[in-house]
């Protein structure tokens, strides 16, 4: 990857979009149209935008206390936990691009005005 490659957030159901630096996982889903479940705003207050960071782990931010706090709360938490509003991208990922699955019971909930 050269300094002029934009760095790529790839979602598990194959779609892959440019990042900036500072953005968070969640900001990207929003601007792409991923649905990505995030109850608070995005203020690290619940844990509805839990993800699973399958790749390029590297090149996020690392979780404060309160998001560990909060994962505490989701399904499905493992190592590669994360919530997706705290996630800032802060660097090129490593293997290329960030890798992110959005756990299935988030991606089938109902949602607030028919989606």
């Amino acid at each position: 990857m050269t300094t002029g490659d934009p760095i790529r957030v790839r979602f598990a159901d194959g779609r892959e979009f440019p990042a900036d630096l500072g953005d968070s996982i969640l900001d990207v889903a929003l601007r792409h149209g991923v649905a990505l479940d995030h109850a608070c705003g995005g203020v690290c207050a619940c844990s509805t935008c839990h993800v699973r960071i399958e790749a390029g782990a590297d090149a996020l931010s690392p979780a404060t206390e309160d998001e560990e706090d909060q994962l505490d709360e989701a399904r499905d938490v493992g190592l590669d936990s994360r919530l997706g509003c705290q996630a800032r991208v802060v660097a090129r990922p490593a293997g290329g691009s960030i890798g992110v699955r959005i756990p299935a019971w988030n991606v089938n909930l109902v949602r607030e005005g028919g989606d």
